[in-house]
């Protein structure tokens, strides 16, 4: 192998820590002959990668690659593959592989040409292997992967081991932080800063602001092929949701607001949600969580909403965002006609230390999930405990 691409993996592993492995570590099957990981910018993709690397180098013969790298202005992915696999090679990380403009067609000759070599890759969120040149959607499974949840921001940033908490043991007022007396100021600093894995960098804002602009002016309109007139009013559209708390959707208003046709919203808004700046909240119309109607549109996660909505943030807003980031991951998350949301036939209240029960009344299995407390009682569970999720 070139010499140059070796130095540059074993650089990029130089510093990489593996006493933390995000949730999504333990969900992928690495055994896969070829599997993707996707999800928005700044979540942990790469990190994820060069750790597996890290801890199982010696047991096998690795080659990590970025696909945005210079070097591929001269030779391609495929040459790489085979030039790896003459010498041995086993698994083939390719990381960034939607930089790389045949990346679907020349993902699909090797796995075609290399049946003893196994690829993996990490991708942008709206990367959909259904629609590349080549059909990859047999031949590679592909891996969603989200920011921190509030468990992993606890191991990550304060070595304060949480196990997991399933939903059951949630609602059943289970879920604890061994150890911390008082769980409320970290969950507010979470709130605001610990979404992401950056989220300690002394530019956090400015890092977050930066991830926000590539995602709308760049990765959007790049792979929607779209213009960049359209990549600035994606932005504008941002704004208006960060202004609402939380946003209800009427299109027409929309569409004059930021002068596009109302026909065009509904994909914005799916792109959007596809990159990570958004949640839409369905009803269950549809049978599918991806069919039924959109009641209500969130920022994705609360420290973007921190961030874009500065001092005018709705606390009230910031409580359902987060509630809805964290529990989506694994599980579908609906509308309620009564409520706030639905979960498993179970509906949910979410609101500060005084909401009342009054709107769960008539409802079999409801609870009131509560902000500012720090522990539950019956059907009140604290708003924290649902980020021990994952």
């Amino acid at each position: 192998m070139d010499t140059n691409i070796v130095a540059y993996m074993q650089n990029q592993l130089a510093n990489i820590p593996t006493d933390f492995q995000r949730y999504m570590y333990d969900r992928i099957n690495w055994g896969d002959r070829m599997f993707g990981l996707v999800g928005p910018r700044g979540v942990g993709k790469t990190i994820l990668f060069l750790q597996y690397i890290k801890r199982n180098i010696d047991k096998e013969k690795i080659l990590y690659i970025s696909a945005d790298s210079t070097y591929f202005a001269n030779h391609s992915l495929v040459e790489v593959a085979d030039e790896f696999s003459k010498e041995g090679g086993r698994h083939l990380f390719i990381d960034e592989v939607h930089k790389y403009a045949n990346w679907s067609r020349e993902l699909k000759q090797i796995y075609d040409t290399h049946p003893d070599l196994k690829i993996a890759f990490t991708g942008s969120s709206i990367l959909d292997i259904n629609k590349g040149e080549a059909d990859l959607s047999r031949r590679a499974p592909m891996y969603y992967m989200q920011g921190l949840s509030f468990r992993e921001y606890l191991a990550m940033f304060h070595k304060i081991i949480v196990p997991v908490y399933s939903l059951d043991d949630i609602l059943s007022n289970k879920a604890a932080v061994a150890d911390v007396q008082h769980p409320l100021p970290l969950f507010r600093h979470y709130l605001q800063k610990g979404y992401y894995p950056f989220s300690s960098d002394s530019r956090f804002e400015v890092e977050l602001n930066q991830v926000i602009n590539f995602t709308m002016e760049v990765d959007i309109p790049q792979f929607a092929r779209m213009n960049a007139s359209t990549g600035q009013k994606l932005k504008k559209l941002l704004g208006i949701v960060a202004e609402s708390a939380p946003f209800k959707p009427v299109m027409d208003k929309i569409a004059k607001m930021i002068s596009v046709s109302r026909n065009d919203i509904g994909d914005y808004f799916y792109y959007m949600e596809r990159a990570g700046m958004l949640g839409q909240l369905r009803n269950s119309s549809g049978g599918i969580i991806g069919l039924g109607k959109v009641e209500k549109i969130y920022l994705d996660n609360t420290n973007l909403a921190y961030v874009l909505g500065g001092e005018a943030t709705n606390i009230g807003n910031i409580r359902e965002t987060f509630f809805f980031n964290q529990m989506r991951v694994n599980h579908k998350v609906l509308s309620s006609d009564v409520s706030d949301f639905e979960i498993d036939n179970h509906t949910f209240e979410v609101g500060g230390k005084n909401k009342g029960r009054k709107q769960l009344a008539n409802v079999d299995s409801g609870f009131v999930v509560k902000d500012d407390i720090e522990y539950g009682s019956a059907n009140i569970v604290p708003l924290w405990a649902f980020g021990l999720n994952y």
